[in-house]
């Protein structure tokens, strides 16, 4: 089969690798679509700890079952899935009290195993036994269901923020899950999205798509004072950081009312994680600080349900679609703010 291998730091080719059997207690399935993430461009130029090369990586993937182990029960060939990536253990402490996203022994599709970025990828088993198997519901397409996985980043993101009806909610960063965010704080009933963004053109994108009440471009005005302007003074009751910069968690923290919360949801690069923390500003304020960087199996089926329900739009975040052979061109794309979101298709 065709793969994009990932030989070590920056050396990816797309090359025949055997195509996987899958054991009595696993499935392979035949890769439709798998969309590009921040992490697979951070990986290509930085690796990871987790990771071994060589490696397939990609992990927002959707496909259809062409073999089924014999011992596995549930599944059948030709069922269209979404794998979610992150796999609990289910017997950790973390587990047992249902907070699989932070597994103490959790394994990664794209990490731990090859991921989507080739015509096949084989399901472990852990992934089956653990609830990361989801068949994709008849009216959502390979490409939406790739996205699940970050709606569910985005999911667990809203849970841990407690996001709720009435809400102001900033969200800083119109990136693809930016716009994600945006779409479900609505939904959980936010009455004010204010975006704060400094890139016009990913502005002008989701006002398209009629996310913001308010935008905001920092590079023009002081968005600190913007916010408070359009909260009575109060700051927002939710501020969530959707980008990967030290200066807008700072802003943040100045942006949140009292007893509101923040969420780092964007990683910070790994030459730069610290910021300048004011803590009395917490301590007067008597806000939380929270960060969010994955998902549970549940929140992938939960994103499903919303994306075939119409309630959240991820089609639409596509703006780039590429064969399997043009990776490279996808990760340059996705890394320069060109585009959205890149999907890479083998079939294309």
């Amino acid at each position: 089969m065709k793969a994009a291998v990932l030989k070590g730091i920056e050396d990816l080719e797309v090359k025949e690798i055997p195509r996987p059997t899958p054991s009595a207690h696993q499935i392979l399935i035949r890769v439709r679509a798998c969309t590009i993430c921040g992490t697979d461009i951070k990986v290509y130029h930085h690796g990871h700890k987790l990771i071994r090369f060589p490696r397939v990586t990609g992990h927002e993937v959707a496909g259809q079952i062409v073999e089924v182990g014999s011992e596995v029960k549930n599944y059948r060939v030709g069922e269209r899935v979404a794998v979610a990536p992150a796999i609990p253990c289910g017997r950790c402490f973390y587990c047992r009290r249902g907070m699989q996203s932070m597994c103490a022994n959790l394994k990664a599709i794209g990490y731990h195993y090859d991921g989507g970025f080739a015509e096949f990828m084989l399901v472990p088993e852990d992934a089956l036994q653990n609830g990361c198997v989801n068949q994709i519901p008849s009216n959502v397409s390979f490409e939406e269901a790739a996205l699940a996985e970050p709606l569910a980043c985005a999911i667990n993101g809203q849970e841990l923020s407690k996001v709720e009806m009435g809400d102001t909610v900033v969200v800083i960063g119109a990136g693809p899950l930016g716009c994600i965010h945006m779409q479900l704080a609505r939904i959980k009933g936010a009455t004010k999205i204010i975006l704060v963004e400094l890139s016009r053109e990913r502005t002008e994108f989701a006002k398209r798509l009629l996310f913001p009440d308010v935008t905001v471009n920092p590079a023009e005005e002081d968005a600190i004072k913007r916010v408070r302007e359009e909260t009575e003074g109060r700051g927002a009751d939710r501020v969530i950081v959707a980008c990967g910069s030290g200066r807008a968690q700072e802003d943040a923290l100045q942006m949140v009312r009292a007893r509101g919360t923040v969420n780092f949801f964007g990683g910070l690069p790994k030459d730069k994680p610290f910021i300048n923390f004011n803590s009395n500003l917490v301590h007067y304020g008597e806000f939380y600080v929270v960060g969010t960087h994955g998902s549970a199996p549940r929140h992938n089926e939960l994103a499903l349900q919303l994306i075939s329900q119409k309630r959240i739009k991820v089609k639409e975040l596509i703006t780039h679609r590429l064969p399997l052979e043009r990776l490279k061109e996808g990760l340059e794309l996705a890394e320069s703010g060109k585009a959205m979101k890149v999907c890479i298709s083998p079939d294309l």
